[in-house]
């Protein structure tokens, strides 16, 4: 005889307490807690050049730079997720008692590892578009030169645009922006694995 064992359903409030008193970050999607993998030293370096360079180029701007550790709320979909860099609309608008959760992201950048790669292109990328404020998508590749960039229209319709050589710039429109590959991927080095 087999016994099943029901999944226990947290309610968001629960979650934030205990995201609050953990010792490692986890997602919250729909009533289930998901641990959060460590990432790579390419997936760090990536992560730090991309918010390194939108913070300096952000400073005389309304928008605000984020990255790793600032949680994001998608209430349509019960969701808390920790986008690996996030550039607000405006200041930033927080929600609950703290300012650690965000709830108006402009632009999104994920870095692609083997354990999240199709979750960040599918389902997060679906309960993502569901942010009004939300306009740009940025999916950057670790171990390869590759970018794959979406940028929401004035009409609502996402454009795709793929960027796979070094010297290829990638065009934030709504930052009115400017990144090339050769500085998001400064310092990275092919050969490590993931």
């Amino acid at each position: 005889m087999q016994v099943q064992t029901r999944k226990y359903i947290y309610t968001p409030e629960e979650y934030l307490e205990l995201e609050e008193k953990a010792l490692y970050k986890s997602e919250y999607r729909n009533g289930e807690i998901i641990p959060m993998t460590g990432g790579t030293g390419n997936h760090n370096k990536i992560t730090l050049a991309i918010a390194a360079i939108l913070l300096y180029a952000m400073r005389r701007k309304n928008n605000e730079v984020f990255m790793g550790d600032m949680r994001l709320w998608i209430p349509q979909f019960k969701e808390y997720t920790y986008p690996d860099v996030i550039v607000t609309d405006g200041q930033a608008s927080y929600t609950g008692k703290n300012n650690t959760t965000i709830t108006n992201p402009l632009l999104i950048v994920e870095v692609l590892s083997k354990s999240t790669k199709n979750y960040d292109q599918g389902d997060k990328f679906t309960f993502y578009r569901s942010i009004p404020q939300f306009k740009e998508y940025v999916l950057v590749e670790q171990n390869q030169y590759q970018v794959m960039h979406y940028s929401k229209t004035n009409e609502g319709e996402w454009i795709f645009r793929e960027y796979k050589s070094e010297n290829d710039i990638v065009k934030l429109q709504h930052l009115d922006f400017e990144i090339s590959l050769v500085d998001i991927y400064q310092d990275v080095t092919f050969e490590d694995k993931e």
